[in-house]
């Protein structure tokens, strides 16, 4: 083995040593500790083994693929939200919000891989060191799991396993590919978004953590397909100069649906989409279509029976057609039937929580969101 090998399997020693104190014995990288432990790990290199510039020829074409990949994401993601429901992030845009969570989550990501690059970049012809850096890199992912989890049953292991290890390991095999291969830049910029759109975002979807744990796993892998396929067709097409400003435009697309999804899945303006999950209102609506909810913003008295009512019943939103208006002190109290069902719903609905109506919905296309959620 090279003697500068050897050095780089000392330094990586090094490190495993500290994540693994760090796992089981005092959980000391949190927060600004570790932004502070990447930064001395950074000069530590760079005093050892000296830096390599980041250039290569394909990072504003790799960047550009992974934006069409995000906007792309997102805009399935608030479509499965109108199933899996909504929840509203914290007020995050304070000097709290910054200084706690939004400061430390960047400065870590850009750290951390840009010691990725370096370090691979310097074992780029051992196998064996990059096969290192991959389980360093995943423990990194995971040292505060493990530390948090008390592994005292088969179902706490599952849990680690499921909702940690498995997504960690995926995205780090892709992220240690894109970086070998492209650089870090295009690598930030993925993980600022992907870590950071709960706290920017002020309505986003809510799945389980099931759910959240399969997204995490997968969308690592789609995004290896597409940055994969990307080199296949350089290769073999031998791409023009063109081709980074006709993938420039090609944004334009994927960044007007994904901004319309959002506007109509998120429940944060006057109209959004919902999904209709069930057959209750069959034949006027179906399940699978998505109907368009018109917030009413208090008007209660231009209700009519009749009216398609969209509203929350033990924290589900439920669509169902108007039977009766009760008028109370002030107060409107719906009574609604579903159109399939004999009987009017055993429940009375109080102003605050009527959301809205429908009188439009789009056939079937909700589907998929439907079979997905279940």
């Amino acid at each position: 083995m090279k003697k500068s090998y050897k050095r780089m399997l000392i330094f990586q020693i090094f490190i495993f040593l500290i994540f693994i104190l760090n796992s089981f014995v005092s959980n000391i990288l949190s927060g600004y500790n570790f932004v502070i432990f990447l930064m001395i790990s950074l000069v530590l290199f760079k005093f050892f083994f000296g830096f390599e510039k980041d250039r290569n020829r394909y990072i504003k074409d790799v960047i550009i693929e992974i934006l069409i990949y995000l906007l792309t994401f997102f805009m399935l993601f608030y479509l499965f939200g109108v199933v899996s429901s909504f929840a509203k992030t914290g007020n995050y845009y304070n000097w709290y919000g910054l200084k706690t969570f939004i400061i430390p989550i960047t400065f870590t990501i850009i750290l951390k891989e840009i010691l990725r690059y370096m370090m691979l970049k310097k074992c780029e012809n051992s196998k064996v060191l990059i096969t290192i850096i991959f389980f360093l890199f995943t423990f990194l992912d995971v040292t505060e799991a493990i530390y948090y989890n008390g592994f005292n049953s088969n179902f706490s292991i599952f849990i680690f396993v499921a909702l940690s290890l498995l997504p960690a390991i995926s995205e780090n095999l892709v992220l240690n590919y894109i970086s070998m291969n492209v650089g870090y830049k295009p690598i930030i910029l993925y993980l600022i978004v992907t870590n950071l759109y709960a706290y920017l975002i002020p309505i986003i979807p809510n799945p389980n953590e099931y759910i959240t744990a399969i997204i995490r796993l997968l969308l690592p892998v789609f995004l290896w397909i597409r940055i994969h396929t990307f080199f296949i067709r350089e290769k073999d097409e031998h791409l023009d100069r063109n081709y980074g400003k006709s993938s420039l435009s090609s944004l334009i697309i994927p960044l007007v649906f994904t901004i319309i999804i959002i506007y109509f899945t998120s429940g944060y303006f006057h109209y959004f989409a919902l999904v209709i999950a069930s057959g209750s209102m069959e034949s006027k609506i179906s399940r699978g279509d998505v109907v368009i909810i018109k917030k009413i913003d208090k008007n209660y008295e231009k209700l009519r029976v009749g009216q398609i009512l969209a509203y929350k019943y033990n924290n589900v939103v439920i669509v169902h057609r108007i039977v009766k208006i009760v008028s109370d002190n002030g107060q409107y109290y719906f009574y609604t039937k579903g159109d399939a069902n004999s009987d009017i719903d055993n429940y009375e609905i109080p102003e605050k929580d009527v959301i809205g109506i429908t009188n439009f919905k789009i056939p079937y296309i909700g589907l998929p969101t439907v079979w997905l959620n279940e």
